[in-house]
């Protein structure tokens, strides 16, 4: 064979495994919160360490402003670990130069906004307007643009299909997408069926979190809530093959013990569900 035809084929094996990767595999998880959450407060190389300790590989980064002089660090830590940068939390110039610096193209994950107008129209359109200096610099570096849910009218499943609707007709943004996640989700636990429909065709990340009525508590382990279960059953019945996180998000623990914890109950979930393939990356 020759040179074209052998990368080629490798090419498409890449592609096929890539493609039948379980989303719910221990290396195909994100993890998300695990950056000022930190009750440790780890660097960059302590925090790439306990990743791989984790047999986690991915990795959305959220920041506070003492975490700036630590961007590069945190990329160049990444990939000495062979760990994914998979997102970035929020706009911020010095990032966007290492992201063309260091040839990486995360996701950029921002707040949906929730502006005053008289009409679910203009809600829409405002919002977008909000939106469109990102939409243009995210499709500049070549990421995709999630829009996080976070409460508010922003934060409605339906109203963010539907600005994403808009940015895609009127704004060339056929890269900005939905990120949603459970712990700003507790309002719609008992139709979460029809959100994840009508959200699946936008969905660039689902970050999981164990759940409970009226959000008590709002941040809990996997499989200490008594909802996430039939979310994790329609998440799979759905047939979405796209990213999932965990998270942290307790500033008073640890983060690999709250990493740990939330894998402990991921399995359970996993064994309840019969999903042997993912199951096989949480022999340990």
């Amino acid at each position: 064979m020759n040179k074209i035809t052998v990368l080629l084929c490798l090419f498409c094996a890449l592609m096929l495994q890539t493609q039948s990767a379980d989303n719910l595999a221990r290396d195909q998880l994100v993890a998300w919160c695990i950056v000022p959450f930190d009750a440790k407060q780890r660097g960059p190389t302590a925090r790439a360490e306990m990743l791989v300790r984790l047999g986690l590989k991915r990795v959305a980064y959220d920041w506070r402003v003492k975490h700036v002089k630590e961007f590069e660090e945190e990329i160049l830590q990444y990939k000495k670990h062979g760990l994914e940068f998979f997102a970035f939390w929020g706009a911020h110039e010095e990032a966007f130069r290492l992201f063309a610096k260091h040839g990486i193209h995360p996701q950029v994950w921002s707040t949906a906004p929730s502006p005053e107008a008289k009409s679910r129209k203009a809600h829409v359109a405002t919002a977008a307007k909000a939106l469109s200096p990102l939409v243009k610099r995210t499709r500049q570096l070549g990421c995709k643009l999630g829009l996080y849910n976070h409460g508010g009218w922003g934060g409605e499943p339906a109203n963010l299909v539907a600005v994403c609707e808009y940015l895609r007709a009127h704004h060339d943004a056929g890269h900005v997408g939905i990120v949603y996640n459970f712990h700003h989700g507790h309002g719609h636990i008992t139709d979460f069926e029809k959100s994840l429909k009508l959200m699946q065709p936008y969905l660039l990340c689902l970050n999981l979190n164990g759940m409970n009525d009226d959000a008590h508590p709002k941040i809990l382990p996997l499989g200490q809530g008594r909802h996430e279960s039939a979310m994790l059953k329609a998440i799979r019945q759905s047939g979405y093959k796209g990213p999932i996180g965990i998270l942290d998000h307790r500033s008073d623990t640890d983060t690999e013990v709250a990493l740990r914890e939330n894998l402990t109950g991921l399995k359970k979930l996993l064994k309840q569900l019969d999903a042997r393939e993912a199951l096989k990356s949480y022999r340990d």
